[in-house]
């Protein structure tokens, strides 16, 4: 496992990181079926629907740029991306069918990080350049459904309610969800039986970062 810093950068997503981004699926969500984790062919097709939407990590190791990480991200409506769904629903089995161009929310499909490069600042670097994708589209924010697998660990203590208000106020640590607390994402609500993850009975987390940089677009009436 690799600790040490290293010198990172945040791409938009080429044709040829699709392979080693797939390949990475398993060993970055051990939980998830085949069918929630995301292909080749998939990553591909995001590329084709969204383009400034889909982002990799880089970190240079051993003068080598190793793919890392990345988020996948498509556009759609406060309505809908806030209705009940399952993580397989939204993403739409994985080809982000229901990619919106016309959206002015971000929905994160996806953000991973290797689990070799835990703790060198990649997934915070990750979120943030989303966060830039939303202020340069201009963009109302970002919303995703967000693991909470430290769960399991209190699971006998509180519900899962107690426990994503206590990590969302910094009083209990999750590996994912504080850290996006951390990025400015705050959680909207629980969302039951949304993905395989027994570690949090297969619940996650709504979470919600809006752009402070939203411009109302104005439309002028002719007479």
């Amino acid at each position: 496992m690799i600790r040490a810093k290293a010198t990172v950068q945040v791409v938009q997503t080429q044709p040829n990181y699709a392979r080693r981004l797939a390949k990475m699926q398993s060993a970055i969500f051990p939980t998830l079926t085949d069918d929630e984790v995301l292909s080749e062919l998939q990553y591909l097709r995001h590329i084709e629907l969204f383009p400034e939407g889909q982002l990799t990590a880089l970190a240079l190791i051993h003068d080598k740029w190793l793919v890392v990480g990345s988020t996948s991200s498509f556009l759609t409506t406060w309505v809908y991306a806030t209705q009940d769904h399952s993580f397989l629903d939204v993403i739409g089995g994985g080809w982000f069918t229901h990619h919106n161009p016309k959206g002015e929310w971000i929905y994160g499909g996806d953000l991973s990080v290797h689990p070799d490069f835990h703790g060198m600042g990649i997934g915070s670097a990750l979120y943030e350049a989303r966060g830039a994708v939303a202020r340069k589209l201009n963009l109302k924010g970002e919303i995703a459904g967000g693991l909470i697998p430290g769960y399991h660990r209190y699971r006998d203590q509180m519900s899962i309610e107690t426990y994503v208000k206590k990590v969302e106020a910094g009083e209990v640590f999750d590996p994912t969800l504080s850290v996006q607390v951390k990025n400015g994402f705050h959680v909207r609500r629980v969302l039951y039986n949304y993905i395989t993850d027994p570690r949090a009975d297969n619940c996650a987390a709504q979470i919600v970062r809006p752009n402070p940089h939203y411009r109302e677009e104005k439309v002028s009436i002719r007479a």
